[in-house]
């Protein structure tokens, strides 16, 4: 017994012992067993926080002193206290899992949320108000503000995804689940959701007239290093983009089915995002490629635009910058338009670089779609098996024609020139016939080949029931051989025993 057992119920232990040990064996029997089992419920009822009282172990033994040393054991909620708690911690998985795939949909929105904000903020800004005025500080307050409400949303979904490890675990210590590792990812998650730009705060209590208009909310006042840090902090904003793969994950109709977990988990499958978008680009291909490109398109020109916008170049337009991030993305580069800034330059960069892997899968998406299915395949190649056929048996005639014309010039002894011209036909006609016979054998090679596993497995199966069978019938007839010869052995029996009575009745010397 462990130690915990024997540190839950060692008073009481020590006392049944006691009373145990001055009863008879059979009643000393019966006390141990009964504390063993009081100890065992106390211990669970302790693991999955239960209110059932305790019961002493006297109330187990019979009252007439344990003389009879039977133990009569309560059938209460204490017997099914492992399949309670099972049920209870079921029962919190499930809320858990409802729990967090609810946080992280409220994250996204409200990480998409302080992007739009973002951007509104720093279109707006010098068009419709100043950067050091009020609503320019509300705008970036409500930045902030979206971005306190995303930590915590982050900091409640890893509270929930800590507390499902230890369901999932059995574990009691929530410590055991904070490995370095999540502290690490915690960690790099909210670094990533605080950056948010943070410039007009600077800007509060001054009052700076300046012409020229800044790329962001930003004046003039404090230089180029203020203006570089708000750029760097608001294209970093895009990184909290990173939420939807974990979205997408949570609300899969994979992870949320009952029989996609189970049959995965009996053939060690991990659900993972890499498996959900592998289903996503088998069921919806085109669809899922045509909403990725277009956010990643639209993404990457505005953050060319603000990079560029500093410049004063045409690459700081929008409709400039989309066409400059189309061609790049498709590895066309004309040339008639490029960026001239660090961030223009690394943006460009990155679209290239997902330009080719889109076209990649784009490429694979097109062959998949284009490629016959297996029913096609067959129905083409046999009407291909049977347009050759038809062809091989005209060449053939063709052979036989030439070969009679052939002859009928050679045995009327006619023209030479007709002679040559017969025996070129036959000669082209044998070519075509062994050409056409070489083609035939090449489809039926490659038809052969297209035997697929099911259809071997399916006629494999077929055999091995037939032998099944066979083998049932003569099991049967063996069987029916067998009592068959009981039967003469038992009829040959009885036919001894009756000769032997009539011969001892007619001749009652024989014995």
């Amino acid at each position: 017994m462990s130690s915990a057992l024997r540190e839950g119920g060692e008073d009481i232990g020590q006392s049944e012992v006691g009373a145990a040990e001055g009863d008879g064996r059979e009643s000393g029997s019966g006390g141990r067993l009964a504390c063993a089992l009081e100890m065992e419920m106390t211990n669970c009822s302790r693991l999955g926080d239960s209110k059932v009282d305790c019961v002493n172990c006297d109330g187990l033994v019979n009252k007439n002193g344990g003389e009879t040393g039977e133990v009569s054991v309560p059938l209460t909620p204490r017997s099914a206290c492992v399949e309670g708690d099972n049920l209870y911690k079921l029962r919190d998985r499930k809320f858990l899992l409802e729990d967090k795939r609810r946080l992280c949909a409220l994250a996204l929105a409200t990480a998409v949320f302080g992007i739009l904000l973002m951007i509104i903020h720093t279109e707006a800004c010098s068009l419709v108000y100043e950067p050091c005025s009020s609503i320019a500080l509300m705008m970036n307050c409500s930045i902030s503000l979206s971005t306190g409400c995303l930590l915590v949303l982050i900091i409640a979904f890893h509270y929930k995804d800590i507390r499902l490890f230890i369901i999932d675990h059995n574990q009691l210590d929530w410590r055991i689940a904070v490995t370095s590792h999540r502290v690490i990812v915690i960690t790099l998650e909210l670094i990533v959701c605080i950056i948010h730009p943070v410039g007009t705060y600077w800007e509060v209590g001054l009052l700076v007239n300046s012409s020229s208009s800044a790329p962001l909310c930003v004046s003039n006042h404090h230089g180029q290093a203020l203006m570089n840090m708000e750029l760097l902090l608001s294209v970093l904003m895009f990184l909290r983009l990173y939420l939807v793969h974990r979205t997408i994950l949570l609300h899969s109709k994979v992870l949320l089915s009952a029989s996609y977990r189970s049959i995965g988990s009996l053939n060690n499958i991990n659900f993972t995002f890499r498996f959900v978008l592998k289903i996503l680009m088998n069921k919806y291909p085109g669809r899922t490629l045509l909403v990725f490109i277009l956010i990643f398109w639209l993404t990457a020109s505005w953050m060319l635009t603000l990079c560029e916008r500093k410049t004063l170049e045409t690459t700081g337009d929008m409709d400039t910058a989309l066409w400059l991030v189309a061609i790049t993305f498709l590895t066309v580069g004309y040339g008639d338009v490029s960026p001239n800034t660090t961030c223009g330059k690394a943006v460009c960069l990155f679209t290239g670089v997902m330009g080719v892997a889109c076209t990649a899968m784009l490429v694979a998406v097109v062959t998949k779609t284009l490629a016959l299915n297996k029913g096609e395949k067959h129905v083409h190649f046999f009407m291909l098996d049977i347009q050759i056929s038809k062809r091989i048996r005209h060449a053939a005639a063709n052979v036989l024609r030439e070969c009679w014309l052939l002859h009928r010039t050679s045995m009327t002894k006619g023209n030479r020139g007709e002679h040559r011209r017969h025996q070129r036909g036959l000669l082209e006609a044998i070519r075509v016939f062994r050409h056409l016979r070489l083609k035939q054998r090449k489809l039926r090679d490659y038809v052969s080949e297209m035997v697929d596993l099911p259809k071997m497995q399916m006629i494999m199966c077929d055999l091995s029931a037939n032998w099944n069978n066979s083998y049932r019938e003569l099991e049967q007839r063996i069987l029916s051989m067998e009592q068959k010869l009981d039967e003469l052995s038992r009829c040959f029996h009885q036919t001894s025993e009756l000769l032997s009575q009539v011969l001892r009745h007619r001749n009652p010397e024989i014995r």
